[in-house]
């Protein structure tokens, strides 16, 4: 999954962009106002971490409603020093999916972007599940019927991110753009490494159960349980 990170105090953000990329995130960060509203206008990112206060034509919350009436329905977690009640208000009132007060744990950051990115998929809590296949977003489990299986943390999040769009093709671009930050130089047959890694992990160890991960040849893949 992918993440703006829109924040001015360059610690802060670059502690957000590790923290985020140890968790499999891919993160991308820019640090004004005007960049957040030119990034952010890019559907593919799946949550947006917004600091309230930012240099720039327009402060975070007027960011945000810009977003919004442009038509961007990225989740969106606001940050801010400003914790009273009027201010929490006016960031949820501007299009705000959650509201996180300065300073914050990390692990709480980290747990509200994971509730926001649990979304069309079947999914019970943290779990989220395609046919007999279960991904837990909390304990990076993957369990296929009763067999747990181990994957990398960039396998992890490509399979989080079709699990998320069950049914969907989902084109190279479309992995490429979700599943790795804007500095990576990714080749499309890199992608076909990672869906035949998944293949081996997913599919090919239960000869007697139908794959999920299909090919669309000329579209591109996806996840799903026929």
């Amino acid at each position: 999954m992918r993440i703006l990170v829109i924040e001015d105090e360059p610690k802060i953000a670059q502690a957000i962009k590790k923290g985020l990329e140890l968790k499999g995130f891919a993160v991308d960060v820019v640090y004004d106002s005007d960049s957040g509203l030119s990034y952010g206008a890019d559907p593919d990112y799946d949550v947006i971490v917004l600091d309230r206060m930012l240099p720039g034509s327009i402060d975070g919350a007027e960011l945000c409603r810009k977003l919004r009436d442009n038509g961007i329905n990225t989740a969106i977690i606001m940050l801010t020093a400003r914790g009273t009640i009027g201010d929490k208000v006016e960031g949820l009132n501007s299009g705000a999916d959650d509201y996180l007060v300065k300073p914050f744990s990390f692990d709480e950051l980290t747990a509200r972007v994971k509730a926001l990115l649990r979304r069309p998929a079947t999914h019970v809590g943290t779990s989220v599940s395609v046919g007999d296949l279960q991904l837990d977003t909390n304990t990076y489990k993957v369990i296929r019927g009763d067999k747990e299986i181990k994957l990398s943390s960039k396998e992890f999040a490509l399979l989080e991110y079709f699990m998320h769009h069950p049914g969907q093709v989902i084109t190279k671009d479309m992995i490429i753009n979700h599943v790795w930050d804007q500095d990576a130089d990714i080749l499309p047959n890199t992608i076909e490494v990672y869906i035949g890694y998944l293949r081996n992990k997913i599919d090919r160890p239960f000869p007697t159960l139908k794959p999920l991960i299909h090919t669309m040849r000329g579209f591109g893949y996806k996840i799903e349980a026929n």
